[in-house]
């Protein structure tokens, strides 16, 4: 099962309209890059398929379930089956790395569950398999306010990969990672979801990444969707016309910020 959006508009409280009319169909295990200027409106657009933000306008169907027409109990279960990827990963500074990573079962697990691991790991061994995925196996017990940016999305993404979803979803997921290990970890991210045969979504800043990597490029402009294509099939007017208010568009090797410092707070958009 995939999801679709139909008629879809949301206007945040200040007044700022952040989608209009998003018609998007995704069949279930395809992968999609979003791509677009900063303020277009891409981490909207997944907080929404995240069932995290509930929209003014049209019809949300995620996973075969409309999230906003049952009750309480089924919205739970519905965001225990969505991972989503943070840019700036909302990880508390003092907690250590294996609990940070342990929490992406914490919809899943009964409470006695989750209250036990948060005080002694239940799955350390879990948590380190995923974390060595992404070459951070020796940081386990390590506290989050001693990773870099570049560290904290990775175990932010060890999370998610701990929580085996059905809808992987990733918000500028390297973007606070140097070029080499940007494209490492976007690759990672494509062959986790093509080996459980699970939807992705992911938004890039850096379009060869999204190019090379996906299979499918939507490009995202003042709220509305301006192209949905193949990705071999993306040409270089389109990406022009897609980023001309940031003056050319960004690549890998030029737009990465080097995986030293935390990113900045997350602007929602």
């Amino acid at each position: 099962m995939g999801f679709s959006l139909e008629g879809v508009g949301l206007t945040h409280a200040n007044g700022f309209r952040a989608l209009h009319d998003v018609d998007l169909r995704v069949a279930a295990g395809e992968r999609v890059a979003l791509v677009g200027a900063s303020g277009a409106g891409k981490t909207t657009l997944l907080r929404v398929l995240a069932a995290a933000l509930r929209p003014d306008g049209g019809q949300v169907s995620l996973l075969g379930m409309e999230p906003w027409t049952g009750s309480p109990a089924a919205l739970r279960r519905l965001r225990a089956r969505i991972g989503l990827v943070h840019q700036a990963p909302p990880i508390p500074p003092r907690q250590r790395v294996v609990t940070a990573v342990l929490a992406g079962r914490l919809g899943q697990w009964p409470l006695w569950k989750s209250l036990a691991s948060l005080l002694y790991p239940l799955d350390p061994e879990g948590a380190r398999h995923e974390l060595a995925r992404l070459d951070l196996g020796e940081r386990l017990y390590e506290r989050c306010d001693r990773l870099s940016g570049g560290q904290l999305q990775r175990v932010a993404l060890a999370r998610v990969l701990y929580q085996q979803p059905d809808l992987l979803l990733a918000d500028e997921p390297v973007s606070a990672m140097d070029p080499a290990l940007s494209e490492l970890t976007v690759a990672l991210l494509n062959e986790e979801a093509i080996r459980r045969g699970v939807t992705l979504v992911a938004s890039l800043h850096a379009v060869d990444l999204a190019l090379r990597h996906f299979p499918r490029v939507i490009g995202v402009k003042d709220g509305m969707i301006l192209f949905d294509m193949p990705a071999s099939q993306v040409r270089e007017a389109q990406l022009r016309e897609l980023y001309a208010a940031e003056g050319g568009v960004p690549m890998a090797g030029v737009a990465a910020a080097a995986d030293v410092a935390a990113p900045p707070p997350l602007r929602c958009i």
